[in-house]
């Protein structure tokens, strides 16, 4: 089974669709899929619905998106650094689920494991546990969270085989691994695409048994949100 594709919008087509819910991987702008998001704004599609850490910042990752008017929903832990998510959200004009972000992870972790729901001490006795089942357990109150499992999954490594087994580099591991798993179909875009059998199994994070399609996203413009300097102290 060949799993490359020439490019970003070419790996979407007969996946992607109006209404969808999407997992993405990324954390700020770290190990985000931006070819694919880019290709998603690109399609046209409307009416999504994305489980992220975050929203990425104006005009970059899912913010570019939201720029476009294709998101109804957000399901994330974090997203104190976009503004058109802020307006957005106090307008009305967006959905929000916030989600704990261990407990995000966990639900990710679970969908993908085919495990329908867990029950977290985390978010009792908060907004986020509203509406929610709520159980003891040896006199501990604890809440039920559902696994997530989306129509999509959209993920960044930093190198994979031609089979799709994925190694990430760094923290751009963070939500990438778990997205991964809990989509029907999942895509992954990569720095670099080695031949079957240089990946040594010990450093592969992802086995490419989750992967359906890939893509190679490279070159890339390695983007940092907040740049901190100070001044040079002359000895």
């Amino acid at each position: 089974m060949n799993k490359l594709f020439p490019d970003a919008a070419t790996a979407l087509e007969g996946v992607i669709a109006n209404d969808m819910l999407i997992a993405a991987g990324g954390f700020g702008l770290c190990g985000i899929p931006e070819r694919l998001l880019d290709a998603i704004r690109d399609s046209g599609v409307t009416g999504l619905t994305f489980a992220s850490n975050n929203a990425g910042i104006d005009n970059e990752g899912i913010g570019k998106l939201l720029r476009t008017k294709q998101v109804a929903k957000m399901i994330s832990s974090y997203v104190g650094e976009n503004k058109e998510f802020e307006r957005q959200f106090l307008a009305g004009e967006l959905e929000v689920e916030f989600c704990p972000q261990g407990t995000l992870a966990e639900r990710m972790r679970a969908g993908g494991a085919g495990i329908p729901g867990f029950y977290t001490k985390t978010g009792v006795g908060t907004e986020v546990a509203k509406d929610k089942e709520h159980k003891d357990f040896d006199g501990e109150t604890y809440i039920l969270e559902h696994g997530i499992f989306a129509d999509l999954a959209i993920v960044k490594a930093w190198k994979a085989d031609e089979t799709g087994n994925l190694v990430f580099r760094k923290t751009a591991r963070n939500f990438n691994q778990p997205a991964a798993t809990c989509g029907k179909v999942c895509i992954a875009e990569v720095e670099e695409i080695v031949p079957v059998g240089e990946l040594s199994p010990d450093e592969i994070h992802l086995p490419g048994v989750f992967v359906q399609r890939l893509v190679l996203g490279a070159p890339y413009d390695k983007q940092i949100e907040f740049r901190t300097t100070r001044e040079r102290v002359t000895a």
